[in-house]
């Protein structure tokens, strides 16, 4: 079962102006960051802000679907079609992620925290 989108991922250059613009921008300081990533919670929605020559060079925007079982949602998103960006990883905190491009190239996020 999916909860929705609940994640939107920012790929940035450098995460220190990213952070001064994004604070100014959502009115709130981040509660983590770091060179790689910074985060906001705002109202149950996680910005996060990833360094991109850190993370591969990746550009542009990453929405996360957070899924209750990624590992059935991963495979059944790959049986329908989809390409394997990033496999299921556990990034800390008992979140674990992965990355599927959909039929029409679309990058797809999808999160699951452990609980």
């Amino acid at each position: 079962m999916a909860a929705g989108v609940k994640t939107i991922l920012y790929h940035v250059a450098d995460t220190g102006k990213a952070k001064s613009f994004y604070t100014t921008l959502l009115g709130t300081e981040p509660y983590t960051a770091d060179e790689y990533y910074v985060g906001f919670q705002i109202d149950g929605q996680e910005i996060g802000l990833v360094n991109s020559s850190i993370a591969g060079g990746k550009t542009g925007v990453q929405a996360h679907v957070h899924v209750d079982d990624i590992e059935a949602t991963h495979q059944a998103l790959l049986d329908a079609g989809a390409e394997e960006v990033d496999p299921i990883n556990e990034v800390g905190g008992g979140l674990r992620v992965s990355v599927v491009r959909d039929v029409d190239g679309n990058i797809i996020g999808l999160s699951q925290v452990a609980g």
